[in-house]
C-alpha cells in the first residue's frame, strides 16, 4: 500500500493455542503475510469469545491453560490481499476470514483529508 485511500480490513479470527505443527498458528501467518510484503499486521487478543463449535473462549483466573481468541487484522489493497489468501489454505485452525471495505487516513508519513 502507497499512500491512503481505499483499501480492505482483512481479519483472521482463530484462538492463541491453535498450531502448525510445533509452531504457534499465528506466528506462520504473520511470517507469511510478511514474506507476502504485505503494508503491515496486527493480532489482537480476545477477552472473551466462541466460534463455530460454541465452545467458550474466556480467561479464568488461576488456570494455566487459557485459549483466548484472537484476531489477525491486515490492511492493504485489495488485490494484494486476494493474492495473499491462498497462503492460508492449508492452515487447518483458522475459524473465519473476513474482508471489510475501509477507507485509510494516514499511512506512515502520508496523511489525506476524511470526507465531508
Amino acid at each position: 500500500m502507497q499512500t491512503p485511500g481505499q483499501a480492505v480490513l482483512l481479519r483472521i479470527y482463530t484462538d492463541e493455542n491453535a498450531l502448525v505443527g510445533d509452531r504457534s498458528l499465528i506466528d506462520v501467518i504473520i511470517r507469511r503475510a510478511r514474506d507476502a510484503r504485505l503494508a503491515g499486521a496486527t493480532v489482537l487478543r480476545g477477552r472473551k469469545g466462541f466460534g463455530e463449535s460454541a465452545r467458550l473462549h474466556e480467561h479464568r483466573p488461576f488456570d494455566l491453560n487459557d485459549n483466548l481468541p484472537v484476531v489477525i487484522e491486515f490492511v492493504d489493497e485489495e488485490a494484494r490481499l486476494r493474492a495473499f489468501l491462498p497462503e492460508l489454505d492449508d492452515l487447518k485452525d483458522i475459524g473465519l476470514i473476513t474482508f471489510e471495505k475501509v477507507e485509510v487516513l494516514r499511512y506512515g508519513g502520508h496523511h489525506v483529508e476524511p470526507h465531508a
